[in-house]
């Protein structure tokens, strides 16, 4: 069998392998040496965050019945797309197509925060008044939905190998946690990382009530979209343990980390 067809057959069970593993060493890192302490107790935030995960994950199974790799597996036996048509090795191919892909979720991150409508749902992810591990997977459920419609579509024009979109796929879940997680490098090992990866700190400027920094650093697995586009600061003014995180205005945790109040985010008066 060749490695790609090994690795479809085997989707979930990767998939599912690297989202705990990479979960509990996260995890663990936070209880043990944390970057921040929490305002708010990990078990109350840590259930209602991973019950959206739950929700999300079986909402996406019931309206697209087919996940990305599937499409993306149709779409290549159709020899659609743009990658059809170019004649790559297998493995330029794969490095490309999550290379645009990934440029894809930083275009789309940084629409979900400039087109007013969007940003409406995009501020569940942003009113988590704490920043851990869980906060990486915290999105509104139409969020989620839209997200894998523009994915599909990117799909469909690109024509990526499923391999690619597997690695993708798997490279985005494990990086948003990762980037999320309540934890410090240390200082030379960051600045190292940043020159290829988004890490925990470069990230959680993003997370900053300071407007400025929360429309920065969009980038979730390559940092390099930050520079190349001039999104990126370096630091929060605040430093990491002063600056506030969340939205200002939200700060009441039946609205902001209750499962309820999480899924009313986008419907909210804004005044």
């Amino acid at each position: 069998m060749h490695w790609t067809e090994w690795l479809l057959a085997n989707e979930i069970s990767i998939r599912l392998a690297f989202f705990f593993g990479i979960f509990l060493v996260m995890a663990g890192w936070e209880v043990y040496r944390p970057c921040r302490p929490l305002l708010f107790s990990r078990w109350f935030r840590w259930s209602n965050n991973l019950a959206l995960v739950f929700f999300n994950s079986l909402l996406l199974k019931i309206v697209f019945p087919v996940a990305a790799v599937g499409v993306a597996h149709f779409v290549s036996m159709k020899q659609w797309g743009l990658f059809s048509q170019l004649p790559l090795p297998e493995p330029l191919e794969i490095i490309l197509a999550v290379f645009l892909l990934d440029l894809l979720i930083y275009v789309q991150h940084v629409i979900f925060h400039k087109v007013p409508m969007l940003w409406r749902l995009h501020k569940t992810h942003h009113a988590d008044p704490d920043y851990d591990v869980t906060t990486g997977a915290r999105f509104h459920p139409i969020e989620i939905l839209l997200s894998m419609l523009i994915k599909m579509a990117v799909i469909f024009l690109l024509g990526p190998a499923a391999v690619a979109v597997l690695i993708f796929e798997v490279l985005l879940n494990g990086t948003a946690m990762f980037n999320h997680s309540n934890i410090q490098l240390p200082r030379r090992l960051d600045s190292l990382l940043r020159y290829l990866m988004v890490t925990p700190d470069m990230h959680r400027v993003h997370h900053s009530r300071i407007r400025r920094e929360t429309d920065s650093n969009y980038g979730f697995a390559l940092s390099c979209w930050d520079r190349c586009f001039k999104t990126y600061i370096a630091q929060p003014t605040e430093g990491h343990k002063g600056m506030k995180i969340g939205l200002t205005g939200m700060d009441n945790p039946k609205q902001t980390s209750r499962l309820d109040g999480i899924l009313m985010i986008p419907f909210r008066d804004e005044r």
